[in-house]
């Protein structure tokens, strides 16, 4: 029997580790020696950014919480390192198997490796070039001390190799995120407020913020929302709620009246408003890959992205963070002038089966 940890602590972690699973109960099934054990860190720890994801996307309850808990990045990092190393200390596994680019996938890929434990990354390779943000730390020092890359484009495993990482430990398998988009896309349901706010498909839009660069300001972010406000032309504006967001929107007047800012929702509303929009307007990089897929436009206030994929082949276009580009872009989408784009190789839904297979092949003597 051959153990892997697998490591989940923020909600963009849960929906990549589902395919994942699923793919390893199935080997188990099948005969094979792989076992696993789901380490939830407790990063993200309250109902709306954990526990409905996992419910919703029949993620078993994690064998150990690590209970990290809340603080700043160092003394998250701290915790999830502490608790983690005691975990493998008292009862070790032969590969830690880390997602993403969050506070855990770092955390624990160092205490692994300081106990000799390898380490997989699975989203490995990815860049933005950012420095500001955190995710690109994580992203830098967690593949510095990786083992095995498990990447989702050329263009990542390009990164990893100019890096200096010998092409026999990149494996291109695709895009486990996207395994689980596929899976649900005949479960998506609206939310409760569908009827209530009168959405229609593509008649309302989507916003997610929670960058520093456009949320921490008061200025930045009001300009931004009356943007938004004037740019789409008075369609409702569904705009879920971060809570770092939260915060700066309790200091800003007179919002616009047709956004609409409503809790965190579960993956399978979330997806739904997704689908059906007309557009989405997103900080996040997660989301381009989504938009992407499902053939949704999507327009990415950044000034760089971690996945040029989703603007090379995709539906997603690179905006910057001056709100004065939205009216253009959103001209344009009005006019029926957004590109159609196309699904990157290797997204169909399979990832979690390449993952699993190639880690038989890699552990099993």
């Amino acid at each position: 029997m051959i153990r892997v940890d697998i490591i989940a602590g923020a909600r963009p972690n849960f929906m990549k580790i589902a395919p994942i699973i699923k793919a390893l109960e199935k080997h188990r099934a099948d005969g094979g020696d792989l076992r696993y054990r789901l380490v939830h860190t407790g990063q993200h720890y309250d109902a709306r950014m954990s526990g409905d994801f996992f419910t919703q996307l029949g993620i078993p309850e994690p064998d150990v919480n690590l209970e990290s808990g809340s603080g700043t990045q160092a003394e998250q990092t701290a915790a999830i390192m502490v608790r983690y190393e005691q975990l493998l200390l008292d009862a070790p596994s032969q590969l830690c198997l880390v997602v993403g680019d969050v506070t855990s996938t770092m955390a624990c890929a160092i205490a692994a490796q300081k106990l000799r434990v390898p380490v997989a990354h699975v989203e490995a390779g990815i860049r933005s070039g950012d420095w500001s943000m955190p995710e690109e730390i994580n992203r830098m020092v967690t593949d510095a001390i990786t083992n095995w890359f498990f990447t989702t484009s050329d263009w990542a495993g390009d990164n990893l190799k100019r890096s200096g990482i010998p092409e026999d430990r990149i494996f291109f398998v695709g895009n486990t995120m996207i395994d689980t988009l596929l899976a649900n896309l005949d479960r998506l349901r609206p939310p409760p407020f569908w009827d209530e706010l009168g959405l229609q498909s593509s008649s309302y839009f989507v916003v997610t913020l929670h960058r520093p660069s456009n949320v921490d300001g008061v200025a930045a972010f009001d300009n931004l929302l009356r943007a938004i406000g004037r740019g789409t032309r008075g369609l409702p504006v569904i705009f879920p709620v971060h809570p770092r967001t939260a915060k700066t929107l309790q200091a800003i007047p007179g919002l616009p009246q047709s956004i609409h800012f409503v809790e965190p929702q579960p993956y399978l509303e979330f997806n739904y408003l997704t689908r059906h929009a007309k557009a989405v307007i997103t900080d996040s990089g997660g989301i381009t890959e989504e938009t992407t897929v499902m053939g949704v436009p999507c327009m990415t206030l950044r000034d760089s992205t971690e996945r040029p994929e989703t603007v090379e082949l995709g539906t997603n276009e690179l905006l910057g963070t001056d709100p004065a580009a939205l009216e253009p872009a959103l001209n344009r989408l009005f006019d029926g002038d957004w590109k159609r784009g196309r699904t990157p190789d290797l997204w169909d839904g399979n990832t979690g089966e390449r993952i699993v297979s190639t880690l038989a092949r890699l552990l099993t003597p």
